[in-house]
């Protein structure tokens, strides 16, 4: 039974403008173009953002023209909630141990 998260990914996703980016390509793939209007954020302050999900593994790219579209992993979505609900699981099952104090 699983008792850790991956911490690096809980990092990337704590953010709160990268966490909207997931939220929003959680409904569909989008380009840049619609992440800057949807979230009101600047190209150059999204770009950045993009990357660092982008390099963890969160979201994949696929060139469309001159344009760049993002969508989801929902693989490392799925991953991490398994790893939430190994560590639920646990908590549950150890629910009753209580180390004695010295």
């Amino acid at each position: 039974m699983l008792t850790s998260v991956d911490t690096d990914l809980i990092r990337v996703l704590a953010d709160p403008l990268r966490l909207r980016i997931v939220t929003l390509l959680a409904r569909e793939t989008l380009c840049t173009t619609h992440l800057v209007a949807e979230t009101g954020a600047r190209q150059t302050n999204l770009s950045n953002h993009l990357k660092v999900l982008r390099e963890a593994g969160v979201v994949e790219t696929e060139p469309c023209g001159r344009f760049t579209y993002y969508k989801l992993r929902p693989d490392v979505i799925a991953s991490l909630a398994g790893q939430f609900a190994d560590l639920a699981e646990s908590a549950r099952a150890a629910a009753e141990n209580k180390r004695a104090c010295p």
